[in-house]
């Protein structure tokens, strides 16, 4: 919890950062899923739109909370500093996901972006549980939504290729 207002603003920023990249991707997907997404080929699997909004709601909230637990440990430790620079690398990555799967229309770009995306959580994963095993745990559900993804992304590529 956060013990002073100093803290709370940091907190405040940091979910608010983490859900800038939301933001960021959904003005790709927003006017994509209607269109070109609901003509594609689905797998069986594939959850229903309405899932995504609330998922990445709770998620992007979560990795804000774990950026926030780092960052709040301070600047001057290397491992903080390499978590946060990881961090919105990954954010980035993130981002430019929707923009390759849902504004280039490309599910192969969006593949590609996808695995870097999974290896830049890891990565993000690992610096946080040196600095804080909350922070780390926090990013879980995200790893584990991403990898998902990227399997039905990958279902995606293979059925409409």
């Amino acid at each position: 919890m956060p013990k002073n207002f100093l803290e709370w603003m940091l907190l405040l920023y940091s979910v608010a950062i983490s859900h800038a990249a939301g933001v960021v991707g959904s003005l790709f997907t927003i006017e994509a899923i209607p269109n070109w997404y609901a003509l594609l080929t689905l797998p069986s699997f594939a959850p229903p739109n309405w899932i995504f909004g609330p998922v990445w709601l709770t998620l992007y909230t979560l990795m804000g909370i774990a950026l926030f637990l780092v960052w709040r440990k301070g600047n001057w430790l290397v491992d903080v500093k390499w978590g946060v620079r990881v961090f919105f690398f990954h954010l980035v990555i993130n981002a430019l996901w929707s923009i390759m799967f849902f504004g280039l229309q490309n599910p192969l770009y969006g593949l590609v972006t996808i695995a870097l995306l999974a290896v830049s959580i890891l990565v993000t994963m690992y610096f946080f549980f040196r600095v804080s095993k909350v922070a780390g745990w926090l990013l879980a559900p995200y790893l584990i939504w991403v990898l998902f993804a990227s399997y039905l992304n990958y279902s995606i590529w293979a059925l409409n290729s």
